[in-house]
């Protein structure tokens, strides 16, 4: 309190009075706007799980015009880090170098503004592979290809003694799955259980062992499982591909069919149009250039039929024949 019943405050070093310090009401009312700023995101780049001495970075976002980020580490008592914002300045980054045994555990971030500090953002959870020299197995039950609605089951296992196994899908948002071991015919093994199973479950998969004693630091990781579903789109490469397939080569077939009657049938058509010709002078019979008679389908498609009735010349003998001759024109467009 100075004189005139002004209220000093000193933030960050600069002595600032009530009436011109953003988000302070001096008066009846009182009221200083701390922790009320949304939470910021946080996320760890290339991921969560970090293999040894592998370098690390943890990003927290927040919103525009945040002055300060910080990052706390779970059990310690100071900040871990604390870093200026980068451009246009809702942001920050926290390197971790080399990636060792103390960076695991868990993390979160908060930043500071004009009107306060924000609320600290859910937990990013850091954890080291290949600290433990077992490689699990993990496999999938009844089997690769899995239908809409049943469930599956992801088995990890080790051979050697681990009481917690953790399953990992690539790209997910959510964290990992967690589970005890069992033993059983002598390997220490969980069961994951997706059910029921949909589309969403599609995706590439692997587990690790740990123990609970240190449970950020992992073992190797398993051989990547993907897990293709049908009945939905991200499964549709899987079921869909060998119908395709089918379905061209039968094309082709049909194809190759088609052009060999067309063939036929025109070798034919020539034949008899060489055959017409040489009868001709012979016989008096009206038919177009193109009017040999076919048998092939796609030669009468597109015809005109047109049927005509012509009187025969006179015979030599002077008698009218006794009924009129019948002819046809067909023609070919």
């Amino acid at each position: 309190m100075v004189g005139g019943g002004a209220v000093l405050l000193r933030v960050q070093g600069d002595s600032l009075t009530g009436t011109s310090l953003p988000g302070l009401s001096v008066g009846v009312r009182t009221q200083v706007q701390a922790g009320t700023l949304p939470k910021p995101t946080i996320w760890a780049e290339p991921g969560s799980v970090i293999p040894w001495w592998r370098p690390v970075t943890i990003w927290c976002q927040g919103t525009l015009g945040a002055r300060e980020f910080r990052l706390h580490k779970e059990g310690s008592q100071r900040p871990w880090d604390t870093q200026p914002p980068l451009e246009p300045g809702h942001k920050a980054k926290f390197s971790i170098p080399h990636m060792k045994e103390n960076n695991t555990g868990r993390y979160r971030c908060y930043y500071h503004s004009r009107t306060g500090w924000s609320e600290r953002s859910d937990p990013l959870v850091l954890r080291m592979s290949g600290w433990l020299r077992d490689t699990p197995s993990l496999s999938v039950q009844p089997g690769p290809t899995v239908a809409s609605g049943p469930s599956v089951t992801l088995l990890c296992q080790s051979r050697l003694y681990r009481d917690t196994f953790l399953l990992f899908k690539e790209g997910a948002a959510h964290p990992p799955l967690l589970l005890k071991s069992k033993s059983q015919g002598g390997q220490y093994r969980a069961e994951f259980s997706l059910s029921p199973v949909t589309a969403a479950h599609w995706g590439t998969y692997r587990c690790y062992s740990s123990l609970s004693s240190d449970p950020y630091l992992l073992s190797q990781p398993s051989n990547p499982l993907k897990l293709p579903v049908s009945g939905g789109a991200p499964g549709l490469g899987w079921h869909v591909n060998v119908p395709i397939t089918g379905s061209v080569a039968f094309v082709v077939i049909v194809l190759l069919l088609f052009l060999l009657i067309r063939y036929l049938c025109q070798e034919r058509r020539r034949k008899s149009d060489a055959a017409v010709n040489n009868t001709q002078p012979a016989e008096e019979v009206q038919l177009d250039h193109q009017a040999a008679p076919s048998t092939c389908p796609q030669d009468v498609t597109h015809s005109t039929l047109r049927w005509e009735t012509t009187a025969a010349p006179p015979s030599w003998s002077g008698k009218p024949p006794a009924e009129p001759t019948l002819y046809t024109t067909l023609t070919i467009h």
